[in-house]
């Protein structure tokens, strides 16, 4: 596959192996079996690697797939509001909320606006870009929409647990406890560390449409879990 190809198709259940090893690229399975192929990245070691998505650049069949296989699961725990993290799971917050009859959601953002509130941010950092030293802020003019109401925390993939906690963090500064974290992946365990950290609670809150396993090397080129 060229590498524009990957995030473009909705293959029908049981198109793919799913136990490997993979060459090129890992068959993710959504909640009704249909597969979508993710390019296969792998890590600094050597030895291990990741599936990946990068939901801005999927084809709109693949993000209304995703949006509508994870809306229901948000739909379980009544959220009345969906809030999006930066940058990528804003793509996927607002097709979720669309997906569950919503008029709008709450993006928040890494620009700081000239009437943004300082105070109304905390440090951001993702696994994707570590060497950029980012915030993360609500803008002021949201509160009234989040405030007191059922909160539903989305990003794109939850992968090292850092965003979703900053999310989280910043969501506590402002008295919100979300109901459900919800992601389009849910990329191997490493985040379980983290979220557990932030509280033990919080990973029986999470949804998603698919998970993805840590990957080790099985030969020149192909990977297994």
């Amino acid at each position: 596959m060229q590498p524009h190809d990957f995030w473009q198709t909705i293959h029908p259940p049981g198109s793919f192996d799913t136990v490997g090893p993979f060459t090129g690229f890992f068959p993710a399975t959504l909640g009704q079996g249909e597969q979508i192929r993710l390019p296969i990245r792998p890590l600094a070691d050597g030895s291990h690697a990741l599936a990946s998505l990068i939901i801005n650049q999927a084809s709109f069949d693949v993000q209304d797939a995703l949006a509508g296989d994870l809306a229901p699961k948000l739909a379980a725990f009544r959220p009345e509001i969906i809030i999006g993290l930066p940058t990528l799971g804003l793509t996927l917050a607002a097709g979720v909320a669309r997906a569950l009859g919503h008029t709008r959601y709450v993006p928040l953002g890494t620009s700081r606006k000239f009437w943004y509130d300082e105070s109304l941010s905390v440090p951001l950092s993702s696994i994707t870009t570590p060497e950029q030293q980012k915030r993360l802020y609500v803008d002021p003019r949201m509160l009234p929409l989040i405030q007191g109401k059922r909160v539903a925390l989305v990003d794109d993939v939850i992968s090292s647990g850092t965003s979703i906690v900053s999310g989280l963090t910043l969501m506590a500064s402002l008295g919100i406890e979300p109901v459900v974290i919800g992601a389009a992946m849910l990329q191997s365990e490493r985040w379980h560390q983290r979220l557990d950290a932030f509280g033990p609670h919080w990973r029986g809150r999470v949804v998603s449409a698919f998970r993805t396993p840590m990957l080790q090397k099985a030969g020149e080129g192909s990977w297994r879990f």
